[in-house]
């Protein structure tokens, strides 16, 4: 299951026999002639190769394979070739290995970790699934919003030209492979050792990691996070760059090249989103949010709510764990905070996530805290005194991952969590010592507010949006009322505003009033990040009780769809054709457009890049066709993105059937 990765080299999976043929340069082989042979992990600096640490081994010819150990056996009848079938134990380390035979044949091989063996911890009982957690080049990676969820297609591409050389690399520039190699080696046995160091790697805060983070809109140095379309460039660029970092990176791009060298080196994973994740900076489960007089969120606390963020999941046992938590290891690149010193978080099971049990490794608390903290809201007035206020913000929202076998999302989040409210949830936060939610009561108010939106926010639109303010009480209520709107990063950074509305003498009457703020284009324009997101905020002051009441909401501005028509029959090796458009949805002219597309077995491992010489007027299309030749059969994804000076990195994707 490595012919994907071609025949540039041997590569074999661990707990399964592989076949060499020797030819003799004299003679017959006969049944009952020694031959030893011998085993050790390269390249290696320092101490070496030893068997306590099982990075070395010495064997001989056995009538049949034992695939407990390292063994082998002639499966071949006399004659000048000899067909010797080779085993290496489920346990063994991954990475790169020499095998000599006698005084004289020399085969060196990669042993990869082997998910379709039992006797191996990243045992996978379902074939469909090992097909997508695996074997997929490419996949779909949730953005956007709680509301509006964004599918973002990403080309994994584990098996392209030079990746897995690279994968190999991080394990070998890892600093416990620095310092201490022999012992890093053995700890190649583990998927838990290994997912560790990948979750430090990707990110190069502490050493020649893979990607540096930048969450401002300053990418001078290297390009935005969201011009990437898949890990293949990313992973090749700090390979042949001598370990220099690539720049830039954020948390799906971290989690999608996490995935990428997880799926290399044959540990299934996937990328999971949380929407509405909290970043809790001082570990007491509580996210303190400060506003202004406005309702805006002024930056008093390192805590933070992300629109959304994205980590993995690794598949495997636990057995350093009691029974009962093996299976998906929450596991992320991004770095946040330290853990044992360095940058990384987990693997850490999503049952002692969902169970509340913080005690077990790793970063339990961090991650439970991601999809589960409380979250207060207080005020702070002119004269530096805060208050307070009321506000119904949650984490952990609609959780998701790419579906097996389809591009459909799998809601997950029940396996972070148990329903809310419930007894098994009460029972959890118990063990997790989360009394701020155990004593929370729900608040009956007088008032409530909420933020509603049009069905439709197009970039390039003008749009309404509405402050819901309902009235429980038989009376009117005077109040004030703050509605504002501000670009946002996804993670949460506030920009410019695009819109406000001040009203002080607001009566609300049962049972509701609706207040519409003109979301205006020429305001929004210029203001929006990358990530075309408005966080709106409705403040209510309560003129009788002196209560304030706050409502959040991000809305995401819909990009225009990239369309993709394939041109002729795809087929193994025969060239194919497609044509890429969009259409110009704002009220300006496009300049400088360009078109990108890559694939998995489609574009040869590399990046096809098409620029149009003209401009592109308001509804017009900017169109493009490109050419390439697919190696492989099966379902591919083609991934577009579109680049201009008004409209940047708009994703698309079409999947495309290879006919053999």
């Amino acid at each position: 299951r490595t012919e994907l990765n071609g025949v540039e080299q041997l590569i074999v999976r661990r707990g399964q026999p592989f076949t060499i043929n020797l030819h003799l340069r004299s003679g017959e082989y006969q049944p009952g002639v020694s031959v030893t042979f011998g085993l050790i992990t390269f390249p290696f600096r320092g101490p070496q190769p030893s068997d306590q640490y099982g990075t070395r081994a010495s064997f001989g010819l056995t009538d049949q394979i034992d695939t407990s150990r390292w063994s082998a056996a002639v499966t071949s009848p006399p004659g000048y070739m000899v067909s010797l079938s080779i085993c290496s134990p489920p346990d063994a380390p991954i990475g790169r290995w020499r095998l000599t035979l006698g005084q004289g044949g020399l085969v060196e091989f990669v042993l990869l970790y082997n998910p379709w063996c039992t006797g191996d911890v990243v045992y996978m009982d379902s074939e469909e699934k090992l097909m997508e957690y695996v074997l997929a080049q490419d996949g779909i990676i949730f953005r956007g919003s709680w509301k509006y969820l964004i599918p973002t297609p990403w080309n994994f591409g584990q098996f392209e030209d030079g990746i897995l050389e690279a994968c190999l690399r991080i394990l070998e520039m890892n600093p416990k492979c620095l310092r201490n190699p022999g012992k890093d080696a053995s700890g190649r046995k583990n998927p838990i050792y290994v997912s560790r160091v990948l979750s430090a790697m990707v990110n190069c805060n502490d050493d020649k990691g893979v990607l540096l983070g930048r969450w401002t809109d300053d990418y001078d140095g290297g390009v935005s996070p969201l011009s990437w379309k898949g890990s293949v460039e990313i992973l090749r660029n700090w390979d042949t760059n001598a370990c220099q970092p690539v720049r830039f990176g954020q948390c799906w791009v971290f989690a999608a090249v996490a995935c990428s060298v997880s799926r290399a080196l044959g540990i299934p994973c996937r990328v999971v989103t949380n929407y509405n994740s909290a970043h809790d900076t001082n570990s007491n489960l509580v996210i303190e949010r400060y506003v202004d007089e406005n309702g805006q969120v002024v930056q008093k606390s390192r805590d933070m709510i992300w629109n959304y963020h994205c980590w993995v999941e690794n598949w495997m046992t636990r057995p350093d764990l009691k029974p009962g938590f093996d299976g998906w290891q929450a596991m992320d690149p991004t770095p946040q905070e330290k853990s044992e010193g360095v940058y990384c978080c987990g693997p850490i099971p999503l049952k002692a996530i969902k169970e509340g049990e913080l005690t077990y490794k790793y970063d339990a608390p961090f991650v439970f805290a991601e999809v589960n903290a409380d979250v207060h809201t207080f005020m702070k007035h002119k004269d530096g005194t805060t208050e307070k206020i009321i506000s119904s913000v949650q984490v952990g929202l609609k959780i998701s991952t790419k579906s097996v076998g389809s591009d459909r999302r799998e809601d997950i989040t029940h396996l972070y969590k148990y329903p809310e409210g419930s007894d098994e949830e009460r029972e959890a936060f118990t063990k997790a010592n989360h009394q701020n939610k155990l004593l929370q009561q729900q608040e009956n108010a007088g008032l409530l507010i909420a933020i509603k939106v049009s069905a439709e926010m197009r970039k390039g639109c003008d749009f309404d949006v509405f402050a819901v303010v309902t009235n429980n009480t038989p009376n009117g209520k005077k109040c004030r009322l703050v509605f504002g709107s501000r670009a946002v990063s996804y993670n949460g950074i506030l920009g410019e505003n695009c819109g406000f509305k001040d009203l002080l003498n607001l009566l609300c009457l049962s049972p509701e009033k609706r207040v519409p703020l003109r979301m205006n284009y020429s305001k929004y324009a210029e203001n929006l990040t990358e990530d075309n997101l408005i966080r709106l905020a409705a403040l209510l002051l309560d003129y009788g009780t002196r209560e304030a009441y706050l409502a959040v909401r991000n809305v995401v501005l819909e990009n225009p769809e990239i369309k993709v028509r394939i041109l002729g029959e795809p087929k193994e090796n025969r060239k194919l054709a497609a044509e890429i458009t969009l259409q110009n949805p704002l009220p300006v002219p496009l300049q400088n457009c360009c078109f990108t597309v890559e694939g998995s077995n489609l574009t040869g491992g590399q990046i096809i890049t098409e620029k149009l010489n003209s401009t592109v007027e308001p509804g017009q299309d900017a169109k493009v066709k490109i050419y390439f030749t697919p190696t492989h059969s099966g379902q591919r994804k083609l991934v577009v993105d579109f680049d201009s000076n008004k409209l940047c990195h708009v994703k698309g994707y079409r999947n495309v059937i290879i006919g053999k």
